[in-house]
């Protein structure tokens, strides 16, 4: 078997296919390199399998051009190795990959430094030694994290109830039945939209109005994961849909009979079980009322979704993109899409920013949308309002506003002027 046979291009997620490949290596030593690409050093929001993948790509043509091999290691590290390319041609390859994840810190050079933390060469024919000790180590790495893993599952013993099995299209019709047939009531739940300001407690705007997927998962199909397949459960929405209406109209509380949003599809909003439940509002109730559209509702036919914008826009309703992230935010123009609000999911990696440019974008999108025309959503912390506050955002939504809510609530339940002016404002964006 020649060396090409034997070291034909591939990838691998294996360290173990690593080791086998050095040890192959020692009789090929002749005018191979080897480069080992640092990415277990970047942030976590960086490290994902798509990211990983596409980096590993860049070298798939040196790979087959100069008998190669990339590796995909375990940890997200790439390693790569081929022989008789030039230094230029997998310099160009690292610098496509260093460019990839520019906005990481592992990435940006300094004065002092030269990419060292990021990528680590080997000259295989004069330090094969090195090589091979690189290649044990990631090995030995791997199997005590296996052992690790292992030992907690023993640990844990065994689940109480089997795991749920993925949604199928063969199981979509009986779920759906399940989802039209079953009394949901008791699975509705509603979440304040407050204002927040810095010398004053929140005040509600809106209350959301939603079913709980993880509740309702967990009482009427425990054994099917509703949202496994996102396509799937997104076909799955238009029966929630129909169910939200009915219950809203239904449901005899006087907090949500004004002042409330309601998560629905763009495709819903265009059917005669939304006619049903727009007749049902009572007079003027339109104007206080948030339709949220789903970002990938809107983009994926956005022909249909001008049409029903304009459409509940000239009833009085309101309209908000639901859905978006510190990273797609920047690319939203609000006015342009005619939309009143946008809802902008908070994670912690908006605070690991070092270079700021994020940081940056979000603030200028907050600015031209109006900064009373976001909303910071999920924000589970204070650390999420007072980052919002920082980039002049007003409104906000989570379990540390509904326990600020709740401390206020106690001292006592009267609306208040600023409440009631925080209201007004919010029906006249509209």
């Amino acid at each position: 078997m020649s060396p090409t046979e034997e070291l034909s291009s591939a990838a691998h997620k294996s360290e173990a296919a690593l080791l086998a490949y050095a040890e192959r290596l020692e009789r090929h030593k002749k005018d191979r390199r080897a480069v080992h690409i640092h990415l277990s050093r970047l942030r976590p929001y960086n490290r994902r399998e798509h990211h990983i993948r596409i980096a590993a790509n860049s070298f798939e043509r040196l790979a087959q051009g100069y008998d190669g091999e990339v590796f995909i290691l375990s940890n997200s590290d790439i390693l790569f190795s081929c022989k008789g390319a030039k230094l230029a041609a997998i310099d160009e390859a690292i610098l496509e990959v260093r460019y990839l994840f520019s906005e990481d810190p592992l990435t940006q050079l300094d004065d002092d430094s030269q990419g060292e933390d990021f990528c680590t060469w080997y000259d295989i024919e004069v330090e094969y030694d090195a090589f091979w000790k690189l290649a044990e180590r990631l090995h030995a790495e791997q199997q005590r994290r296996e052992r690790l893993i292992e030992e907690e599952r023993k640990k844990r013993g065994p689940a109480t109830r089997p795991a749920a099995s993925p949604l199928e299209p063969a199981q979509l019709a009986r779920v759906e039945d399940i989802l039209a047939r079953a009394d949901m009531s008791n699975l509705m739940r509603r979440q304040p939209v407050c204002a927040i300001s810095a010398d004053s407690a929140p005040q509600v705007v809106f209350h959301e109005v939603y079913v709980s997927i993880a509740d309702l998962q967990e009482q009427l199909t425990p054994d099917i994961d509703l949202v496994s397949d996102r396509w799937l459960f997104q076909r799955l929405t238009q029966t929630l849909d129909r169910r939200m209406m009915t219950l809203v109209c239904a449901h005899d509380d006087s907090t949500i009979a004004s002042y409330f949003s309601i998560n629905l599809n763009v495709s819903t909003l265009l059917s005669p079980e939304f006619l049903k439940f727009d007749n049902s509002l009572r007079s003027g109730a339109r104007g206080t009322v948030v339709l949220e559209l789903p970002v990938v509702e809107v983009f994926s036919d956005m022909g249909a979704y001008v049409f029903a914008r304009d459409f509940v826009h000239e009833r009085g309703y309101r309209v908000c993109l639901d859905g978006l992230t510190h990273l797609t935010a920047p690319f939203i123009d609000r006015v342009k899409l005619g939309l009143d609000l946008v809802k902008v999911c908070w994670s912690r990696d908006m605070l690991d920013d070092p270079s700021g440019l994020r940081r940056e974008s979000l603030r200028e999108m907050i600015e031209q949308s109006g900064q009373a025309r976001v909303i910071l959503c999920r924000c589970g912390s204070d650390d999420a309002i007072e980052f919002g506050r920082s980039l002049g955002i007003s409104l906000f939504q989570g379990k540390a506003v509904d326990a600020r809510h709740a401390t206020q609530g106690r001292k006592g339940g009267a609306m208040t002027m600023n409440e009631a002016r925080a209201r007004g404002a919010a029906r006249r964006t509209g």
